[in-house]
C-alpha cells in the first residue's frame, strides 16, 4: 500500500513537470522584449516546441515497447532538464530555440508515455479520477509560471542575474526532485516487448487512418484545440499590453487566468459529461469560446478581456478529451494507432502561433491573433455534426 502510495505522488510530480510546456508562453513574451523580435520570430519560439509532436509522438510508442514505460517517462525527464538548464547560462536567440525545441522533444515523449504509466500505478475505477487530477497538477504549473517570471523580472534576482529566467532554475529544482523520486520507486509494468514493424510501416498505417473522416475531423479538431490554446497563452499579454498600456510585467498574469479557467473547466466538465450528452457539452464549449473571441477583438476594458481569457480556458478545458474519445470510438480496433495520431494533432501549436504572428505584423495589431484563433473556433463548430452522443 505505501509503495503504491510513493508510486502516485512520483507519478504527480510528473505530470507538474509536463506543466513546464506551457511557460513557452510567458517566455516568449519576454524573449520578444529582451531580443527586441517580432511578432513573426517570437510566436515561432512556442511553434518549435509542438513541432517535435509530429515526429515523435508515434516513436515514442514504439520506444515504450522496447524499454518500458517509466524508462521512456525518464527519458523525457533528462531531456526536459537539459533545456531547462540551457536558459540559465544566456539569453539569445540560439540558446532560447535549442532550449525550447528540447522542451518540445520531452514533453512530446512524456504526454506519450506518462498516462499509460499510470495505468500501471492506478487500475479500474480510480484510474480517470487520477488522469483527471493529474491534470491538475498539470495546469499548477501552467498556473504559477507567469507569477514566478514577472516575479524575477522585477526583483532581478542579484546573487543570481536572471531576472524573469529564475523560472528556468524554479523548475528545474522540481524538475530534478521529480526524476529522483520517479527513478527511486518500484513500478511494475507490463513486459516491454519488441515491436515488429519498423517506423516507416508505423508512421504509413498511422496516416492511413486519416482516410476515415471521423478520425481526420478529429484529428483537425485537436490541432485546433491546441493552437486555441498556445494561441491565447502567447496572445493574452500582449492584448492588455496594446489595449491598456500595461508593461508586459503587469500583463503576464493575463496567462494565468486562462489557465484558471481552464483548470475549473477540466473539473466541472469531467462531472457535467456525466449527465448531459457530449455534442451538447461541446456545443456549448464552442459558443462560449466564440463569445469570447467577440469580446477579445472589441475589448478595451481590462476585466472584459480577462473574462475573455477565462472564458477560452473554461470553453478549451475539455475539447481535446471529447475529440480524442470520438476518434477511439470511431475505430476501436485501432485504438493505439489512433492515439499517436490523435497525439500528434498538437502541431496545431505550431501552425496556429506562427499564423498569429505573420497575422498580427500583417493588421499591425492583435486583432490578427484573435481572428486566427476564431477560424479555430469556427472549425470546432463545423465539426459538432460529427460527435457521437
Amino acid at each position: 500500500m505505501k509503495s503504491n502510495k510513493y508510486a502516485i505522488i512520483s507519478v504527480m510530480f510528473c505530470f507538474f513537470a509536463m506543466g513546464f510546456v506551457d511557460l513557452v508562453g510567458v517566455a516568449s513574451n519576454y524573449v520578444k522584449e529582451d531580443l527586441q523580435l517580432s511578432d513573426s520570430v517570437a510566436n515561432f519560439l512556442p511553434s518549435l516546441v509542438f513541432l517535435w509532436f509530429v515526429l515523435f509522438s508515434i516513436p515514442t510508442g514504439v520506444l515504450m515497447n522496447k524499454i518500458g514505460r517509466k524508462k521512456t517517462v525518464l527519458l523525457s525527464l533528462y531531456v526536459t532538464l537539459v533545456a531547462l538548464v540551457l536558459p540559465l547560462f544566456g539569453n539569445n536567440l540560439p540558446i532560447m530555440l535549442i532550449a525550447f525545441s528540447l522542451l518540445g522533444i520531452g514533453n512530446a515523449i512524456m504526454q506519450t508515455s506518462l498516462n499509460p504509466l499510470v495505468t500501471c500505478v492506478m487500475q479500474g475505477g480510480n484510474l480517470a479520477s487520477t488522469l483527471t487530477f493529474g491534470q491538475f497538477i498539470k495546469a499548477i504549473a501552467s498556473f504559477i509560471a507567469p507569477f514566478i517570471a514577472a516575479w524575477g523580472a522585477a526583483a532581478v534576482i542579484p546573487t543570481c542575474g536572471y531576472d524573469w529566467r529564475i523560472l528556468f532554475a524554479i523548475f528545474l529544482v522540481i524538475g530534478i526532485l521529480a526524476t529522483a523520486v520517479l527513478a527511486s520507486i518500484e513500478i511494475e509494468e507490463p513486459k516491454a516487448v519488441t515491436a515488429n514493424a519498423g517506423l516507416g510501416a508505423l508512421f504509413a498505417g498511422a496516416f492511413k487512418l486519416l482516410g476515415t473522416p471521423v478520425v481526420l475531423l478529429s484529428f483537425l479538431g485537436i490541432a485546433c484545440h491546441v493552437g486555441i490554446d498556445v494561441g491565447t497563452n502567447t496572445t493574452a499579454p500582449k492584448i492588455l499590453m496594446e489595449r491598456l498600456g500595461l508593461t508586459l510585467n503587469d500583463a503576464a498574469f493575463a496567462t494565468s487566468v486562462y489557465f484558471i479557467g481552464r483548470t475549473i473547466g477540466c473539473f466541472t466538465g469531467s462531472i457535467i459529461l456525466k449527465y448531459l450528452k457530449t455534442r451538447t457539452f461541446f456545443l456549448f464549449s464552442v459558443v462560449l469560446m466564440a463569445v469570447a473571441m467577440g469580446m477579445m477583438y472589441v475589448g478595451t476594458d481590462k476585466t472584459l478581456l480577462l473574462a475573455a481569457f477565462a472564458m477560452v480556458g473554461y470553453g478549451n478545458s475539455n475539447i481535446f478529451s471529447m475529440c480524442f474519445a470520438n476518434a477511439l470510438q470511431a475505430v476501436p480496433e485501432k485504438q493505439n494507432e489512433v492515439s499517436g495520431l490523435m497525439i500528434m494533432g498538437l502541431v496545431g501549436g505550431t501552425i496556429f502561433p506562427a499564423a498569429m504572428g505573420v497575422a498580427s505584423d500583417a493588421m499591425g495589431g492583435q486583432i490578427g491573433a484573435v481572428l486566427c484563433m476564431a477560424v479555430g473556433v469556427a472549425y470546432l463548430a463545423c465539426y459538432i455534426p460529427k460527435l457521437r452522443n
